[in-house]
């Protein structure tokens, strides 16, 4: 959803937010799609139920007897056995689909391991050399809130950002150090454990610029919340820039 007001995305937390951060990536307007698809049966069935529940009690508080194939029969426990059945085949097809499709990770143009620490994470490019020939790698921290800037997020800003092309498949490796970590941010549609001594990866798509934000997942300490997550995603000209600066 755009904000038509400031032609701005929400790519962050907002107050208040009853819904998805906007998509950026296909596998996150695959989520919010099956998210809406699946709505729409909980909503027939909120309003099924709904009104059995008070055509019970329109009909039979109060009264002494009733006839006997009202509420019991063959008919109707064929309905209410094969009714969900079809509701949950109809769910589950899209889901395992969906599913299946962002755990593909095929011919990628670049890869990104990201490992977490107590509490922070660190990050390497293994396909780019720096001046020294070698990888290009730095570690991401909090930002204070005595370092803020104005217009920056508390609690989710980072001092050395991931920068990634748009338009790129990109391969995220995800791995920790000491304890059990979750690498994971909304608008991308990512969230994938990171495990000591053990390589997840995840696929990587994005299709417009901006700056995305997450943040750990995974209850892994005191300072848990101190380890947030932002990804950049430029054109290709500001990421080959950004690489020949690093």
């Amino acid at each position: 959803m755009k904000n038509l007001f400031t032609n701005l995305f929400y790519d962050a937390p907002v107050a208040w937010g009853l819904y998805f951060q906007d998509s950026a990536t296909p596998q996150m307007e695959g989520l919010i799609e099956l998210h809406d698809n699946v709505m729409y049966y909980l909503v027939l069935i909120l309003f099924a139920v709904g009104w059995v529940l008070f055509s019970i009690l329109w009909n039979f508080v109060g009264a002494y007897m009733s006839h006997k194939y009202l509420n019991h029969g063959t008919l109707i426990e064929l309905i209410w056995t094969v009714t969900p059945a079809i509701i949950l085949i109809l769910i589950a097809f899209p889901s395992f689909k969906l599913l299946y499709l962002m755990d593909e990770v095929n011919d990628p143009s670049m890869t990104i391991v990201s490992e977490g620490h107590q509490w922070y994470w660190s990050y390497q490019y293994p396909d780019f050399l720096n001046s020294d020939g070698e990888s290009i790698e730095f570690d991401s921290y909090i930002v204070p809130d005595s370092d803020l800037e104005e217009g920056t997020l508390r609690l989710l800003e980072v001092d050395n950002r991931v920068l990634v092309p748009i338009n790129t498949h990109i391969r995220v490796g995800i791995t920790a150090a000491d304890v059990i970590h979750s690498w994971a941010c909304p608008s991308l549609g990512i969230k994938a454990d990171a495990y000591p001594g053990r390589l997840n990866q995840i696929s990587l798509f994005i299709t417009r610029e901006g700056v995305f934000y997450g943040q750990c997942s995974e209850i892994c300490g005191i300072l848990h919340s101190s380890m947030p997550i932002v990804v950049e995603a430029k054109n290709i000209g500001g990421f080959v820039q950004w690489l020949y600066n690093n």
